[in-house]
Parts: structure tokens; C-alpha cells; sequence
């Protein structure tokens, strides 16, 4: 049995972007609101590593699973 072929990375990224700009949009007014006086290295420390794991557990998952077919 051969394995199924490998996504292809432009369709890939495409949808990663899609699942990913609103989450990261979203989460800087979020952390914007409730971090006012931080600098953005500050806000960036916190955002990085919730999109990060969102990409990982959730929207990378979620896009092979889904949309598997498309890609």
C-alpha cells in the first residue's frame, strides 16, 4: 500500500492562513485590552505561544482532517 500523497504547501498555507489570521487578529484587541501599559515584546510573548499551540492541536489538525480532500 502506498502512502497518500503530500499536501500541496500553497493550498496548505492558504488554509492555514485563513484558520490562523482571524486567531491571531482576534487575540491581539484581546490582549491589546487587557494588557494597555506592556510594550510588544510583552503582548508578543503571550500571543506567540496560544497560536502556536492553536496551530499544533487545533487549526492543522482540524485542515487535514476537513478539508483533506482539497488539499
Amino acid at each position: 500500500m502506498t502512502p497518500p500523497p503530500a499536501p500541496r504547501r500553497h493550498r496548505l498555507a492558504f488554509f492555514v492562513f485563513v484558520g490562523v489570521y482571524p486567531l491571531v487578529t482576534t487575540l491581539i484587541y484581546l490582549i491589546g485590552s487587557i494588557t494597555p501599559g506592556w510594550q510588544v515584546w510583552h503582548r508578543t510573548l503571550v500571543l506567540v505561544p496560544v497560536v502556536v499551540v492553536a496551530m499544533i492541536w487545533c487549526i492543522i489538525p482540524t485542515i487535514h482532517r476537513r478539508l483533506g480532500h482539497l488539499l
